[in-house]
C-alpha cells in the first residue's frame, strides 16, 4: 500500500478504496493542473469497476438525461429519443470542475444521492483564488486530493492489482464494524469540527474498504486511521483543543490493579485515540483557519465577480426559452426544430396538401446569453488618528497589488479616505496603475474619525458605478472608533448611529463587502457594523499591504 505521508500516495490509496466501494464512497475531487502528475493518476482510473463517462461543465440536460434525437427524427417519420449519459451506472469524470454551475452541481448531487451506482471524479484545475468545485457537490464525495505542488519524482505506481481489488469487493459485505468504531469516528468529527454526517459515514465506509483490501474481516485501528485521515482532513474546520496536563496525578488505586488481560486490553484503547487524532491532524494544511475564514466570508456572495446580466447578444450561452420573433430576439434554429419535430406527423396529417416542415409560433425558441459586468472595488480607508500614515501606506500598497490583477479579473479600483470631518475621493475608479501611483503619491492623515461620512461617500460612488454598469464592492479599513457625526460635530453616540444608518443603506443597495478591523484589538462596534452591512468581518491588526490584498482577494474572490 502507498504512503499516506505524500499527496500522491494518498491519492493512490483513495483511488484504491474508491475502486473497492465506488457507490458507497461517492467519488473524489482532484485539484491539479493538467500535466504529467495528473495524467499518471488518471491512467489509474481503470481500476474502478465502472465504465467511464466524461462530462463537461457546459453539458446540457438533454445530454445528461436523454431526449430528442433531432437528426434521426427529421430523417424518419417518427419520434426518436437518445439515451442520456446518466442512464447507466458509470464513473463520471468531470473535467474543469471549478467551472461547474450551481445547476449542474445540483443535478450531479441528486444523481449521487439517488444511489444508482454512479461515482464522480472531479478534476479541479483552478488556482488558489479561482472558482472552486461547489461545496454541495464536494460534500458528496469522500476524498479530496491536492496535487498542484507534487513533483514528478513523487509519482508512484498503483498498489493493488485487479485480482486483489476483485477479492476486496467480494469481501466488503462481510467486513464487520461495531458501535464503538462509529463512536470513535464521530468523536473525531467533533474534535475537528466536521458537522456533516456524511463525513462520519464516508470515514466508516473508507475504513471498511481498507479492511477488505487488506483481507481483514473486522476493521482495526489502522483502518479507522486511514479512513479518517483521507476523509476528515479536508473537511476539518478547527484544530482539536490540546488536552490540559494534570499537574498532580492521583495515586493509583490498588483495587483497580488487575492481571486480567481483558482489563489490560480495555486500558490500551486510550493510546489509539491519540494516534487517530495525530493521523488526521498531520494531513491538515497549516493555513486551515485562513481558508475557513475566507470560505465563511464568501458564503452567499457568489464567486466575487461582477453581477450577471442576461441578454440575447453576447456572453455565455444559456438554454433557449420559448419566445417570439421581434424586439431584437434571435431565434435558436436548433432549439426550434427540436420543439417542432415531435409534432410533424400529426401536423402533416392535419395539412396533407402542404409539404416540408411545420413550424408553429409555440415552437419558436430564442437565444439567451449571460454576461458579467466589470467589478469596482472601493477601498474606504480610515485616515484619522496617530496610525493614519501607516494605514494609508498599507492601503496604497494593497491597491497597487490588487491592480496588478485587475486586467485578468476585470476589476476597477477606487480609494476613499475619511478624516477630520469629511471624506475625500483620493482615487476615482480606474484600472491604470500609473494613475494610481500618481494619485496616491501624497496621502493626508490625522484628525477625527467620520466613519459615517466615509460610508456615505462609498455609497455615492457605488451608486454612480451601478449607473455605469459596474458591480461595486466595498472594502472598509478602520479601527471602528467613530467620533464625528455626519453634521460634523464631535459626538460618539450620534456618530455610531449615523454609521449604522448609512450601513443599512449600503446593505439595501446590495453591496458585497468586507470590513477589515485594523485596531490592536477586535472592536465590538465594528463587528456589529459589519453585520449591519451584511459584510465579512476580519480583524487584522498590524496587517501589511500583502496581507491586506490577500485578505480582500480571499474574501471577495
Amino acid at each position: 500500500m502507498a504512503d499516506l505521508a505524500t499527496p500522491f500516495g494518498r491519492a493512490t490509496i483513495a483511488l484504491a478504496l474508491l475502486a473497492v466501494d465506488p457507490k458507497g464512497l461517492g467519488g473524489m475531487a482532484i485539484r491539479a493542473r493538467s500535466g504529467p502528475v495528473r495524467d499518471a493518476l488518471t491512467d489509474m482510473f481503470g481500476a474502478i469497476p465502472l465504465p467511464r463517462t466524461r462530462l463537461h461543465p457546459a453539458v446540457t440536460d438533454s445530454a445528461l438525461y436523454g431526449g430528442l434525437d433531432l437528426s434521426a427524427t427529421l430523417s424518419s417519420d417518427h419520434f426518436v429519443t437518445e439515451r442520456g449519459l446518466l442512464a447507466n451506472p458509470s464513473a463520471l469524470v468531470l473535467a474543469m470542475a471549478e467551472r461547474t454551475t450551481s445547476e449542474l452541481a445540483a443535478r450531479l448531487a441528486l444523481t449521487l444521492d439517488e444511489g444508482r451506482g454512479h461515482c464522480l471524479i472531479a478534476l479541479d484545475e483552478g488556482s488558489e483564488d479561482d472558482e472552486t468545485l461547489p461545496a454541495a457537490l464536494a460534500e458528496r464525495m469522500a476524498f479530496a486530493i491536492d496535487l498542484n505542488d507534487v513533483p514528478l519524482g513523487d509519482v508512484t505506481g498503483f498498489g493493488p492489482d485487479a485480482e486483489e481489488l476483485e477479492d476486496a469487493r467480494a469481501m466488503l459485505a462481510t467486513v464487520q464494524t461495531g458501535p464503538e468504531d462509529l463512536g470513535r469516528i464521530v468523536g473525531l468529527c467533533a474534535d475537528f469540527g466536521v458537522g456533516s454526517g456524511r463525513g462520519a459515514l464516508f470515514a466508516l465506509r473508507a475504513a471498511r474498504a481498507n479492511a477488505a483490501l487488506e483481507g481483514r474481516s473486522k476493521i482495526t485501528d489502522e483502518d479507522i486511521a486511514t479512513g479518517c485521515a483521507l476523509v476528515l482532513s479536508h473537511r476539518a474546520t478547527q484544530f482539536p483543543a490540546p488536552q490540559e496536563d494534570e499537574t498532580e496525578e492521583p495515586p493509583p488505586d490498588p483495587k483497580a490493579e488487575s492481571d486480567d488481560p481483558d482489563d489490560q486490553d480495555q486500558d490500551s484503547l486510550e493510546l489509539p485515540d491519540e494516534l487517530l487524532l495525530e493521523a488526521v491532524r498531520a494531513l491538515i494544511p497549516d493555513d486551515l483557519l485562513a481558508r475557513i475564514a475566507a470560505q465563511k466570508a464568501r458564503r452567499g456572495k457568489g464567486s466575487g465577480t461582477g453581477a450577471k446580466k442576461k441578454g440575447n447578444r453576447r456572453g455565455r450561452p444559456l438554454p433557449s426559452r420559448p419566445g417570439r420573433l421581434g424586439d431584437g430576439a434571435r431565434i435558436d434554429i436548433v432549439g426550434t426544430l427540436r420543439a417542432a419535430a415531435p409534432w410533424q406527423t400529426i401536423r402533416a396529417q392535419a395539412s396533407p396538401k402542404s409539404a416540408g416542415l411545420y413550424i408553429r409560433p409555440s415552437d419558436i425558441r430564442v437565444k439567451r446569453y449571460e454576461d458579467r459586468s466589470d467589478r469596482l472595488l472601493i477601498f474606504a480607508v480610515d485616515a484619522s488618528g496617530s496610525a493614519a500614515l501607516a494605514r494609508l501606506a498599507e492601503a496604497k500598497g494593497a491597491v497597487e497589488l490588487l491592480l496588478a490583477q485587475a486586467y485578468a479579473r476585470r476589476d476597477h479600483v477606487a480609494l476613499v479616505a475619511f478624516r477630520g470631518t469629511v471624506a475625500e475621493v483620493l482615487l476615482p475608479p480606474t484600472r491604470s496603475l500609473v494613475q494610481t501611483k500618481r494619485r496616491l503619491a501624497s496621502l493626508p492623515g490625522g484628525g477625527g474619525t467620520p466613519l459615517a461620512a466615509g460610508l456615505q461617500a462609498a455609497l455615492h460612488m457605488a451608486d454612480q458605478a451601478g449607473r455605469r454598469g459596474l458591480t461595486p464592492t466595498l472594502a472598509l479599513l478602520t479601527d471602528g472608533r467613530a467620533n464625528i457625526a455626519l453634521d460634523g460635530t464631535a459626538n460618539r453616540p450620534l456618530a455610531a448611529e449615523d454609521a449604522q444608518r448609512v450601513a443599512r443603506g449600503l446593505r439595501m443597495a446590495g453591496l458585497d463587502g468586507v470590513v477589515i478591523d485594523t485596531g490592536n484589538r477586535p472592536e465590538k462596534a465594528l463587528e456589529s457594523l459589519a453585520q449591519t452591512l451584511g459584510a465579512a468581518y476580519l480583524p487584522l491588526p498590524r496587517a501589511n499591504a500583502e496581507r491586506l490584498s490577500q485578505a480582500v482577494s480571499d474574501v471577495l474572490g
